[in-house]
This record gives structure tokens, C-alpha cells and sequence, in this order.
């Protein structure tokens, strides 16, 4: 039997969707027996949202006033502690779990294996490398504990009709003062979170201003969706970096993604090739964009976005 712990992303509010897709991943492995592990300031609401989540045996909470923030130095140690229990430790490859997990493996003195697409054994898996261009086949010694992060756009969310048991636990270690919480700083959307959202509208350099952006914001909020940018665009400064979709940026896989004036460079590609149904919009149809779309419009973006919202609107 392979024990797993999946740990929890969350707002200290919510439940993260990436642990859900995490937990799905997990499922596949044999003989899965799946805790998730919920650390916050204040565990009751979350727990109850990780306790429903399909294939989960028990959600183990570690409720302390150090956990109000993820600050990955003061979460690591609770989880190796409570490591020695488990074959597999598991977390999302976002931005949290690419910041926690490295710490953990650390700490157990192991390697960590990251972005997993596909489990192929109890200790192997599949990865992408070279910007998705090819997939590697990684194992990880049977007799070692195995710390991964999970490319959620691989996997679907698992269904929320569970009832786990709700285990309160105490890590019994101390965590470290020399790492502090300063602030968060985020910018205010009512907009769907772009790593999440099952509809994204993207621009690239070619809308050529900040000011331009505005008729991608326009199409979106008449779709409903999220805003995402070629990378080329936020080097222009058209957008802030949290906007950016790709290999550097954020992966994801929403049911729809509209590609206005992007060219469709590889790093961009890797980020969005799970994507459901993939629309470009570009004047240059020689761009690499268009063989990875599965609807194209060969126009002048400036006149075919604002004619697209109205007829939405």
C-alpha cells in the first residue's frame, strides 16, 4: 500500500482547487491511501472543504498561530515530522508548492521530482522538460520517501461528494524564528483567478500599449473569463507578471483560451497545450500559434476583438 499525504493550498478562508487536482493524481498511484494535510491559523472551514474531496481516507489539521501565512521555512518542518508515516508526499506545482516543496525534500535528504503529469509505478513517473518539447521518465529509489510537486493542469479535479474523518494533530516541533511574514501584496479582481478559471482571454505584445490591453479586459468580462499575457507582453510592461500564461509563467488548462496577438513562442505553448479548446487570434498567419489552435482568425486584432465583444455583449 502506498500511504500519501497531500498538502493543503489554501487562502486561510478556502481550499485551493490545484489540492483537489493533486489528490486525483495521487489516486492513481496503487494501493493509494490518501491524507490530506491542512495547516492555517484556523483549520475548521477548510478541512471541511478538503474532507469532501473523492479518494481522501482523513484530512489531518495542524491549527497554530504560525500557520496563518504560507511561509514555506515554518511549514517544512511540521511536514517532515510527520513524514515518517508516509511514502509519498505530494503537493501542487504552484507557486505555493514550488516554494514549500524544495524545503521538505531538503530537510528528508531526498531529491524532489517536480511537475508530475502521469504516474507510471508507485515511484515512477512522468515529468515534461525542455519547455514540454519532450517527457522524461523519473523513479525514485523504492526504499526512499517520494517528495513531488503535481502539474495540475495534467489532471482533472477530483469530485467533492467524500465525507474523510477530521483528525486534529500537533507536528510536536518547534518551527523557526529566523523567517517572518512581512506582508501580501495583490491586485484587487473581480475577475475569475487565472490559474483556476475554465475560460482565459490572453494578449500578446502585438496590442503594443498598456492603454490597448483595455479591449482584452473588455472581451473577458463579457466572457466571463480570466486575463492572461504572452510573456513578451509583460516585458513590455503592458501587464503585470502575475498576468503571465507559459513555461515561466503559470501553466494552466482552461476548458477555453483565446490567444489575441500572440505569436505562440514554445514557452508559451507549454503553458496552455491542456487547454480544452484553444482560439488565436493574429494577423500573421505563418504564426506558430495557429498549429496548436484548434479555431483560427487570420485578422487585424484591433478590429476583430472590439466587433467579438459587442456581439457577445
Amino acid at each position: 500500500m502506498s500511504k500519501i499525504l497531500v498538502i493543503a493550498e489554501h487562502d486561510s478562508s478556502t481550499l485551493n482547487p490545484s489540492t483537489a487536482k493533486t489528490v486525483s493524481c495521487a489516486a492513481t498511484v496503487d494501493g493509494a491511501d490518501i491524507d490530506v494535510l491542512v495547516m492555517a491559523a484556523s483549520v475548521g472551514a477548510i478541512a471541511a472543504e478538503a474532507a469532501q474531496i473523492e479518494s481522501v481516507a482523513r484530512v489531518l489539521t495542524i491549527e497554530r498561530k504560525e500557520n496563518e501565512h504560507a511561509v514555506a521555512a515554518i511549514l517544512a518542518p511540521q511536514i517532515v515530522a510527520l513524514s515518517g508515516d508516509y511514502s509519498h508526499v505530494f503537493a501542487p506545482s504552484t507557486t505555493f508548492g514550488k516554494d514549500l516543496m524544495p524545503q521538505v525534500a531538503a530537510l528528508l535528504g531526498v531529491n524532489q521530482i517536480s511537475d508530475i503529469m502521469l504516474v507510471t509505478g508507485s515511484h515512477a513517473f512522468q515529468r515534461p522538460v525542455y519547455a514540454g518539447n519532450a517527457i522524461v521518465n523519473v523513479e525514485a529509489p523504492p526504499d526512499h520517501i517520494v517528495v513531488a510537486t503535481v502539474r495540475t493542469a495534467s489532471y482533472p479535479a477530483a469530485a467533492a461528494n467524500n465525507s474523510a474523518s477530521i483528525v486534529s494533530i500537533d507536528a510536536g516541533v518547534d518551527v523557526p524564528g529566523h523567517t517572518r511574514f512581512v506582508e501580501l501584496q495583490s491586485g484587487a479582481s473581480d475577475r475569475p483567478d487565472l490559474q483556476t478559471a475554465t475560460k482565459v482571454v490572453s494578449g500578446g505584445r502585438a496590442l503594443a500599449s498598456a492603454e490597448n490591453f483595455d479591449i482584452i479586459y473588455k472581451l473577458a468580462d463579457a466572457l466571463g473569463a480570466a486575463v492572461g499575457a504572452s510573456r513578451a507582453a509583460v516585458d513590455a510592461g503592458y501587464v503585470p507578471n502575475e498576468m503571465q500564461v507559459g513555461q515561466t509563467g503559470k501553466i494552466i488548462a482552461p476548458d477555453l483560451y483565446i490567444a489575441i496577438g500572440i505569436s505562440g513562442a514554445i514557452q508559451h505553448l507549454t503553458g496552455i497545450k491542456d487547454a480544452g479548446t484553444i482560439v488565436a487570434i493574429n494577423k500573421d498567419e505563418e504564426a506558430p500559434i495557429f498549429e496548436v489552435a484548434d479555431i483560427g482568425l487570420v485578422t487585424d486584432l484591433f478590429a476583430a476583438v472590439p466587433e467579438l465583444t459587442k456581439a457577445l455583449a
